[in-house]
């Protein structure tokens, strides 16, 4: 059974920073992709960044680009966003899902196999 849990979300200040962090179990990073989503009320859901474990190549939206880092933790099956400078406007529920290598750098949502649940983040003006 495939499994990705997000955790570290929270309320934050803006300028302020947040690590989240997706765990997943059932899929390897030789076969899969995890890309971070979010989506903030009323709005669609948006690919932010995603990273291709096998050659650790990573990709970042326009609107994170500079302030956010992911990353990956082979040995532990564990992906990372570090958020940094966070902004209002970064306010939404936080996704990690999982998406054939092929398909890495991918941000349309129908090209994933796998999501986790979410978490929530809140900056505060």
């Amino acid at each position: 059974e495939v499994q990705l849990v997000e955790s570290g979300g929270g309320l934050v200040q803006a300028g302020g920073s947040l690590r989240l962090s997706c765990a997943a179990s059932g899929v390897t990073f030789a076969d899969y992709a995890i890309g971070w989503f979010r989506q903030a009320p009323g709005k669609e859901r948006e690919g932010i960044s995603c990273i291709n474990s096998l050659d650790g190549t990573t990709y970042y939206a326009d609107s994170v680009k500079g302030r956010f880092t992911i990353s990956s933790d082979n040995a532990k099956n564990t992906v990372y966003l570090q958020m940094n400078s966070l902004k209002p406007e970064d306010t939404g529920l936080y996704y990690c899902a999982a998406v054939m290598v092929a398909y890495s750098g991918s941000y349309d949502p129908d090209d994933y196999d796998f999501w986790g649940r979410g978490t929530r983040v809140a900056v505060s003006s």
